[in-house]
């Protein structure tokens, strides 16, 4: 697996993604917003794909830069290769690549109720990647609760 800065080319394959977790965010292959949030962090160069051996993408990232606050503004895994150390590949990368200390990450993922909380493995995922649950925010687009996780960056 390879992780490197997404180009326009990977918007496709970034839609696909999009599509296999639309049941747990709501709608974003057919939003405009979702379109125009990729197009900004591809302008940027603050998206990330990970692509594996065939060079189909794998998971991807977009990465909000404001220090001294660092924003996980989506993160996505193909279900096919949930578990095989993608997300984790994709979130060190942005880290090595964006993230100058002292400052905060943050990302917002699904509230305790949420039915993808424990289905996606996303809390824990951030969990052990040092993020702290902290307070809860506006629910998702579909309606579901959603809560912000921050770590600490030194």
């Amino acid at each position: 697996m390879i992780v490197r800065l997404a180009r326009e080319q990977d918007l496709p394959g970034l839609l696909g993604l999009a599509a296999e977790v639309e049941h747990w965010f709501g709608a974003m292959v057919a939003e405009p917003g979702f379109h125009r949030a990729v197009d900004r962090h591809l302008r940027r160069a603050t998206a990330l794909v990970a692509v594996d051996a065939r060079s189909a993408l794998v998971g991807g990232l977009l990465f909000g830069v404001e220090p001294p606050v660092y924003h996980v503004d989506w993160l996505v895994v193909a279900a096919r290769a949930r578990g095989t150390g993608v997300g984790r590949a994709l979130m060190a990368d942005a880290q090595d690549r964006f993230v100058r200390g002292p400052g905060t990450l943050e990302v917002v993922t699904f509230g305790a109720d949420h039915p993808g909380a424990v289905t996606s493995g996303a809390r824990v995922f951030y969990e052990r990647l040092g993020f702290a649950p902290a307070e809860p925010t506006a629910p998702g687009p579909e309606g579901g609760s959603r809560q912000v996780y921050r770590r600490p960056v030194p």
